[in-house]
């Protein structure tokens, strides 16, 4: 559909692009990053037609760019601007008539039937028919590009070029116009070159990206392949870190801001933990890392109060989350900040243990009983009606741990909670195997993410180490406190 091969120019003779080479496919959203400065929009002038080329060529639709007349690319290619402050006194359904100028022929040039078909159709798409009959300056900057876009559209362009289209917008019109857009790719195959400045809503949107530094183009590839944390921040020369979208399968960026004021040392352990018959309560200083299983909050994220709620073996389930939060509420914690866990074991078989390592140190909170015991290997003969959890493991690192340290440190655990159910002949009372664990059982690690960087927790990582041997020795006395407990009634 559109192929720019070693494409340099620029303005007055002077290279601002400089021997870029790509291709976009029909029906591809295209998107151009780059920092400012880099050629970004230079590149889209000459695509459009509005600056010459110095050197290489653009094939559209398998024809050279300077064979077209311009009435002729007007009805291949549209072009949408920036947003500015500028408003015409025209009304809606006059700017969006203009889009088939290209179309109209003869010396009293006039719309047809079919023009006036096209225009009613662009401004029902692009949500703007109920604004026909007013002028554009009384429009929100929103509702303005959509307007822009719908005379866009009325050319029936094959290829659609954007210039920062969500700029100036609010977060709805951005997602709202982005999403237009990225259905006109699907559903009429359009073809759009987009350039951007927002990492993150090219990522989304886009099906192939071009970084450009420097007027060179440095990748053309998937998001997935032209976001990469090393990259971005070589061209921007800002520090980044990659995350996953949480919804879809997209990269997204998040910018490190400079750390100032943010060196305060502290060490998680027994003085920030509260118990009372209801409850273990650990308040921390300041927010920690956490990845969990919770019932409020469960994921990843940052939280400073962790809640370890007593309930009845009678508790019905049905409705947990909304009465864990209902609970927490009322006793203060916000929801925003508070990691909540329910179990059936008394507070007072808790266990906690702190162990210093060299470097670190781990402070370790455990509440278990086996009264539901499950053999994991087995689930299928149990009914799918959950109990209340009774092994519920909460460890804090004093260290700065890595995305794999979180996950290999919840394996490390799972494996010695495991192997103390086998020590301990601990079996499920349904198959009379071992069991495994407990059929709701809770897990949580979280890192104060200061100090010395701790890359593994497998088992025979230092982290890991401290981990699998401190979660054995607090699993073993908190079911012992259990039993004893059972015993003495």
């Amino acid at each position: 559909m559109l192929t720019i091969q070693g494409v340099t120019g620029g303005y007055n003779g002077r290279s601002i692009v400089k021997d870029v080479t790509f291709q976009i496919q029909e029906g591809e959203f295209f998107g151009v990053l780059g920092p400012n400065g880099s050629g970004k929009t230079t590149l889209l002038k000459m695509i459009s037609g509005l600056l010459p080329l110095i050197g290489g060529s653009i094939q559209m639709i398998e024809k050279d760019l300077s064979s077209y007349s311009s009435k002729e690319l007007a009805k291949i290619v549209a072009v949408l601007p920036q947003l500015s402050g500028e408003a015409f006194s025209y009304t809606v359904e006059e700017i969006v008539q203009l889009g088939r100028y290209a179309h109209q022929s003869g010396l009293f040039q006039s719309l047809t039937f079919n023009d006036d078909h096209i225009v009613e159709k662009v401004m029902k798409q692009t949500g703007v028919y109920e604004f026909k009959n007013k002028l554009l300056h009384e429009l929100s900057g929103g509702e303005q590009q959509r307007v822009f876009l719908a005379q866009a559209l009325a050319q029936q362009p094959k290829i659609l070029l954007l210039d920062e289209p969500t700029n100036h917008l609010d977060l709805a019109y951005q997602k709202e116009l982005l999403d237009l857009i990225k259905r006109m790719t699907k559903e009429n195959r359009l073809t759009v070159l987009s350039v951007f400045h927002d990492m993150n809503l090219t990522a989304l949107y886009c099906d192939r990206l071009l970084l450009i530094n420097n007027g060179k183009a440095i990748k053309v590839g998937t998001p997935g392949e032209v976001i990469q944390e090393k990259l971005i921040q070589q061209v921007y020369d800002t520090q980044v870190k990659k995350h996953i979208h949480p919804i879809v399968p997209k990269p997204q960026l998040a910018i490190i801001p400079e750390k100032l004021n943010d060196d305060t040392m502290f060490v998680i352990d027994e003085k920030f933990l509260q118990r009372d018959e209801e409850s273990l309560v650990l308040k921390s200083p300041l927010p920690l890392k956490a990845m969990s299983s919770a019932v409020i909050n469960p994921g990843v994220g940052w939280f400073q109060t962790f809640v370890n709620r007593h309930v009845s073996k009678d508790y019905q389930c049905e409705n947990h989350h909304e009465e864990m939060a209902e609970y927490l509420t009322a006793k203060g914690y916000p929801l925003t900040n508070t990691v909540g866990m329910m179990t059936a074991v008394m507070m007072e078989d808790a266990v906690w243990k702190y162990i210093n390592s060299e470097g670190f140190s781990v402070f370790i909170v455990v509440t278990a009983g086996v009264g539901n015991a499950v053999d994991a290997s087995r689930g299928v003969v149990h009914s799918s009606a959950y109990l209340p959890g009774t092994i519920n493991t909460w460890i804090f690192v004093n260290g700065e741990i890595s995305d794999e340290a979180y996950i290999q440190g919840i394996a490390t655990a799972t494996e010695s909670k495991v192997k103390v159910l086998h020590d301990l002949n601990i079996k499920d009372p349904r198959t009379g195997t071992i069991a495994t664990g407990t059929s709701t059982d809770s897990i949580l690690v979280a890192a104060t993410q200061k100090g010395e960087y701790l890359q593994y927790a497998g088992t025979i990582a230092p982290l890991g180490k401290v981990i699998g041997q401190g979660v054995y020795d607090c699993i073993v006395s908190a079911i012992k406190n259990s039993r004893t407990r059972m015993d003495m009634k």
